[in-house]
């Protein structure tokens, strides 16, 4: 026989996340458990609505669009065309928020790179005056007291 009611250990324990994770969407108003004296207890609806409020939160989306999400599945009169052209709309805009995000990190990262590659190359630089000068290489003032170049620093 199928359950229909569970207590917050078990969805906790069944999704893997803590009691106070699910207050925190009980708080939300994604799930509203009934209450058995102290102990809450939650429906299939609640179940569900958990669920996809987790599925929501692993692909990143914001609070406000998971509930406005799960509240339109939660309409029985809705229109199953308009809630997945719904959801595919939300999808694709999270999509491409995420793809320009990565492209912000790839040239990020990409100027990082440049940035130590000429850090490199002056320290090397003036490792090897110093050298050249007399100084220990294995001095650390040969290095520490090297100062920043300007022109890296503008770059």
């Amino acid at each position: 026989m199928r359950q229909t009611t569970w207590t917050i250990s078990e969805l906790a324990r069944e999704f893997d996340v803590t009691p106070r994770t699910i207050r925190f969407y009980e708080d939300q108003g994604i799930v509203s458990p009934a209450r058995d004296g102290r102990n809450r207890v939650y429906t299939t609806r609640d179940r569900t609505r958990l669920k996809l409020a987790l599925r929501g939160r692993r692909l990143g989306l914001q609070l406000s669009e998971i509930v406005a999400l799960i509240n339109l599945y939660d309409r029985s009169n809705a229109s199953t065309t308009a809630q997945l052209r719904h959801y595919a709309d939300t999808l694709d805009a999270h999509r491409r928020k995420l793809e320009q995000q990565r492209r912000d990190l790839d040239e990020t990262l990409k100027e990082i790179r440049r940035q130590q590659a000429d850090c490199e190359a002056l320290l090397r630089a003036r490792l090897d005056s110093a050298v050249h000068a007399g100084a220990p290489s294995s001095s650390p003032t040969a290095v520490a007291g090297v100062a920043p170049d300007p022109h890296l620093i503008a770059k």
